[in-house]
Formats: structure tokens, C-alpha cells, sequence
């Protein structure tokens, strides 16, 4: 029996709670700047190894290491597109010691699972920096080109799982943008959704039967694998291409329509005044002018996107209202 979206969600929501109170991710409803500087929680609304764990662990380590705050913690709440980790952001109005990773992902899985709990209800903090999604097949795979992997795919597209990320997140986003432009219904693509990159690898390399033989997800999820040359990249979803990798934009391969930028960013709860928001506002402000985060933006190959208050929070309306409409027209909704 398939058990509804709704339901799903709030049977993960039940799942999680125990596992953040316990990592003490307890509303605190009278948190100031100086607490703030002193502990802090960053929530990854992801499985470890993931795009959004990685943002949340670089910036601990920048925090920690610059003397910013003394005190941070990571806590990973998948689920659900990020959307489990959003509900329970929801639950600490006030608290202004707490910060959420978010990014493209979340805004459709907002939308994909009927989520109760929109990011556009939380305190915009900052936009960090934009990640950049790489379309790879295994290195024994016959496909040398994006090209020929879209010839076998248009001719059966059924028969050609595509391994990705949350049903509805940018990874599917892209497969269905891809398809599109392809001349291929969206509709009648083989999506495989996996929780994080780490699985999305594993099956990728598998034999098994029906692991997908293409896939789709962020560049860092994928890195080791493609500088060992165990995977292929086909193309790279970005303006320009990546620096130092000889791998060709879709644009140049003759697609330029498949143009998503997955960004990252911190939200906080809802609740806070304009004083504890301007002082989440500083902390992150100075933790990306530090040697250490801007060794993370090279070394993870993003590019600085930096945004804050209310200007990131008008951005984060106008990128929900635009991912429900590419969610609409390719049909995942």
C-alpha cells in the first residue's frame, strides 16, 4: 500500500524529533548575540556526505577556526527534500543560536511533499554561495559524450535509469529540463531518487540491474570519483566551466535552456528580532571574509553568491515562485 506524501512527512517529522532534542536542538526562545558567539547549532536537513552536510561542515569549521563562534555543532536531519529539517527549524521560534542550511533542493521539495512549513516563514540570514550540478556516467560506460547519451535515452527513455537526488529537487529538475530540451516527454523518464550522494555513487557503480547507468547531482558529490576516473562527467550545468576541470558547460554541448544553479544559504528560525538577525547577519558575514571559507569556495570549486536579510528573503520568494513553475510545466507536480 503506498502511503500518502503527507502522511510520509509527518511520520518523518515523528522520526526526527528525538534525534535533534537529543543533539540539543531546543528552542530558545531568549537566545542574544552573545549566545550566539558562544554556541551554535547548524542543521543539515540532509544524510552525512551530502551538498548541504558539506556547506554545514565548512562553515563549522570556519567559525570554529576564526575564533567566531566557539562553540558549533552540526545535527543532519533528512529527509523529505530538506523539509523534515525545515519543520523542525519551525518548532524553535525565537531561537537565535540555531541555523539552517537550505538551498534550491528544498524549495521543491516544499512544493513535491505538500510541506505544511514554507522557507518563506523563517528568518533570512544569508545566501552563501552557488553550487553547480555535473551530469556523470561510469567510466565503463560507452557514452563519451552527452550527445550519445542522449541518442540511447530519446530512443527508449524508460529503459535509461537517471540516479539523482529528491524526487522534485534540482538533480530531477535538471534530468527533466535535459529531456525537454531533447525532445523527450519529461514524463517518461526513469527517475531514481536516492537520499544523498554517497548512495547515488554507490548505485551508480553498481552491476545490478535497474542501478542507474546516468547521474545527476552536484559537483563535490561526485569529485573523488571523477579525479580517480572511476566516473566520466558528461557536461556541467554552470555559466562557465569549472576551473581547472576539462569538462564541457551544457551550453556548449548545445544546451542551454538546462541552466540551474543549485545556492546555498542559512535561514534561522522564526521569531527573531531585528537585533538578533542582524547579529546572525555579522557572524556570517565575517565567517566569509575568513581565510578558511574562502579556501572552502575554491577548494569546493563554488562560487561566492553572498546575500543577506531581507534582500536573500525577497530571493528566496521570487526562487520559490520560479522552481513551482519549472515543477509545473516539466510536469512533477
Amino acid at each position: 500500500m503506498r502511503i500518502p506524501s503527507t502522511a510520509r512527512w509527518i511520520l518523518g517529522v515523528l522520526v526526527v524529533v528525538a534525534l535533534v532534542v537529543a543533539a540539543g536542538v531546543n528552542a530558545n526562545r531568549s537566545g542574544t548575540g552573545a549566545e550566539a558567539r558562544a554556541k551554535m547549532t547548524l542543521i543539515a536537513p540532509a544524510a552525512a556526505g551530502g551538498g548541504w552536510d558539506l556547506v554545514a561542515r565548512e562553515a563549522q569549521q570556519a567559525l570554529r577556526t576564526d575564533g567566531i563562534v566557539n562553540n558549533v555543532q552540526v545535527v543532519n536531519v533528512p529527509g523529505a527534500g530538506g523539509t523534515i529539517g525545515l519543520s523542525q527549524l519551525s518548532e524553535l521560534t525565537g531561537n537565535a543560536t540555531t541555523m539552517m542550511v537550505t538551498g534550491t533542493v528544498m524549495l521543491g521539495g516544499i512544493t513535491r511533499n505538500d510541506s505544511p512549513v514554507a522557507l518563506t516563514e523563517m528568518t533570512p540570514i544569508a545566501r552563501l554561495a552557488e553550487d553547480f550540478e555535473v551530469i556523470v556516467v561510469p567510466a565503463d560506460s560507452p557514452f563519451q559524450t552527452l550527445d550519445e547519451m542522449i541518442e540511447q535515452w530519446r530512443a527508449d527513455p524508460g529503459a535509461m535509469p537517471i540516479g539523482g537526488g529528491s524526487a522534485g529537487g534540482i538533480d530531477h529538475m535538471v534530468a527533466a529540463l535535459l529531456a525537454r530540451e531533447a525532445g523527450i516527454d519529461p514524463g517518461a523518464i526513469r527517475y531514481a531518487a536516492y537520499a544523498g550522494g554517497g548512495e547515488l555513487t554507490v548505485n551508480l557503480l553498481s552491476t545490478a540491474p535497474g542501478t542507474p547507468s546516468v547521474g545527476i547531482s552536484g559537483y563535490n558529490d561526485f569529485r573523488d570519483l571523477i579525479t580517480d576516473g572511476r566516473l566520466r562527467a558528461l557536461t556541467v550545468v554552470a555559466p562557465e566551466r569549472l576551473e581547472g576541470l576539462d569538462i564541457p558547460t551544457a551550453s556548449e554541448v548545445g544546451y542551454p535552456a538546462v541552466d540551474l544553479v543549485n545556492w546555498r544559504g542559512f535561514v534561522a528560525p522564526a521569531g527573531l528580532d531585528a537585533d538578533q538577525q542582524q547579529e546572525l547577519i555579522d557572524i556570517v558575514t565575517e565567517m566569509t571574509e575568513t581565510e578558511t571559507w574562502q579556501g572552502a569556495i575554491e577548494r569546493n570549486r563554488w562560487d561566492s553568491a553572498f546575500l543577506t536579510g531581507q534582500e536573500f528573503g525577497q530571493f528566496i520568494e521570487e526562487e520559490q515562485q520560479r522552481v513551482d513553475v519549472i515543477l509545473q510545466d516539466l510536469g512533477l507536480i
